[in-house]
């Protein structure tokens, strides 16, 4: 039996409404317009920076997944170049099809021809499947990336200074506090 061949290439404007449907549940909240607008954007931003890229892979013809790449550093603290690449999406009815592996080899190639040795890359945390995947071509966590709205982070902060203000806590409170912080290790450490 035959396989297809997946095939690669850069990102153009006719391709925005499947990289909507690849990256929908990484793009910001809006309108599907808005999201294109946002796609645009971030495709004409690649296009004019010769550090950034976004490529597709196509399965027989059709867009099957895609990867944003971008030579920076590996963090703003540590200047050691690295490529970042960015959400290494597959459609469900492609997975297992060597999609996945193809956008990581183009991010390889990305990588080589920038003269940088350090490949990082980021997935949904919760994706069980492409967390595996990044283990698998021996991609290991660095961090763990957390993200919160500022009032919620400010109604936590102010939550905290009202606790520690209160002279007298409850007896039970320490027990529940011990349950909690272990509860966020364990999925720290899951995470992780």
């Amino acid at each position: 039996m035959s396989r297809t061949p997946v095939t690669v290439r850069d990102a153009v404007a006719d391709d925005l409404p499947a990289l909507r449907e690849l990256w929908g549940d990484i793009l910001r909240r809006g309108t599907a317009d808005e999201q294109l607008a946002d796609l645009a954007r971030v495709l004409d931003e690649a296009d004019s920076d010769p550090g950034q890229s976004i490529v597709v892979a196509e399965y027989d013809g059709e867009v099957a997944g895609a990867i944003h790449l971008s030579a920076t550093t590996l963090t703003p603290l540590n200047l050691e170049p690295a490529v970042l690449a960015v959400s290494p999406h597959v459609l469900p009815q492609f997975r297992r099809h060597g999609v996945g592996s193809a956008l990581i080899e183009a991010a390889v190639r990305f990588a080589e021809a920038q003269g940088i040795a350090t490949i990082s890359t980021a997935a949904v945390a919760s994706s069980r499947d492409a967390n595996r995947f990044m283990a698998r071509l021996s991609f290991t966590p660095q961090a763990t990336l957390r993200a919160a709205t500022t009032v919620a982070v400010r109604a936590k902060l102010s939550a905290r200074r009202s606790a520690g203000r209160s002279a007298a806590r409850p007896a039970g409170s320490r027990h529940i506090d011990r349950v909690l912080a272990a509860r966020r290790i364990s999925r720290e450490n899951i995470a992780g």
